[in-house]
């Protein structure tokens, strides 16, 4: 099976780095046309001088800052003024770690934001032109701990459940349209942001650093973190033609982490 995304356009969230530059890579190894967004614009330019052109793709860069939500909203209407997309892959930072009793309502709002308000304002700007085309796919990166709540995490855990079960609600209404959506749950890979949260993790226990990575991979059956661009290889079949019959799913991506069915 060849994946080829060729005339196609994406818009990827978060993709200075980690996933959601893997993704980027991978959509546009698969020939899409690419629009990577984050806060860095030296990251970005970067990304984009690496990406393949060989089917003629035009990649281009938008900067973001998925904390200033007013900001945020203005920058992705003025792109969409302009730009239509094929592909969307909703994707930001994650909100600072911590227990329920750690955090404020303040703290909430604040990751619904982050996490909600930005998914939900860029999957309306994008689905114009989807509708219009009668053709979509929108992939919202989310996390296992919408199944299995991690104790550390009470804020991502919260708001991004909620992203799962309104990416479901939109399944049901925009299927009509050719468009499909669907949630990809994260586990533990091998980037800069679980590095952050496993050191800040042993600075709190008081432990080496090793050792909360050896409990994290006593979990995972396979052994070992995930690599990035092996989410990038599920990403971009989600985005082909080979997954027109899926949508409304949350398919783990997590080397065998959750225990629920």
């Amino acid at each position: 099976m060849k994946i080829s995304l060729k005339n196609k356009k994406a818009l990827v969230g978060g993709s200075s780095r980690g996933i959601g530059r893997a993704i980027a890579q991978q959509l546009a190894a698969s020939g899409a046309s690419v629009t990577v967004m984050a806060r860095s614009e030296e990251q970005l330019k970067s990304l984009i001088s690496n990406l393949p052109t060989d089917s003629g793709q035009q990649h281009q860069y938008l900067v973001v800052d998925y904390s200033n939500l007013d900001a945020y909203k203005k920058s992705i209407a003025t792109f969409f003024q302009t730009n239509t997309v094929d592909i969307l892959v909703n994707n930001t930072q994650g909100p600072s770690a911590g227990g329920a009793l750690d955090k404020k309502i303040d703290d909430y709002q604040e990751a619904f934001d982050l996490l909600f308000k930005t998914v939900v304002f860029t999957t309306e700007q994008a689905l114009t032109g989807m509708i219009s085309k009668k053709y979509g796919r929108i992939i919202n990166v989310a996390s296992v701990s919408v199944k299995e709540p991690l104790p550390y995490l009470a804020l991502s855990n919260s708001i991004r459940a909620a992203v799962v079960t309104w990416s479901k609600t939109l399944a049901s209404d925009v299927g009509k349209y050719n468009i499909t959506a669907n949630c990809t749950l994260t586990g533990y890979f091998n980037t800069e942001r679980l590095k952050q949260l496993n050191g800040a993790k042993a600075k709190s226990l008081g432990i080496p650093l090793t050792e909360v990575e050896n409990q994290m991979l006593s979990n995972v059956p396979v052994g070992r973190f995930g690599d990035p661009t092996e989410y990038g290889h599920l990403v971009t079949f989600l985005a082909s033609e080979y997954a027109s019959f899926i949508t409304g799913t949350n398919i783990p991506i997590d080397g065998g982490l959750l225990k629920s069915l």
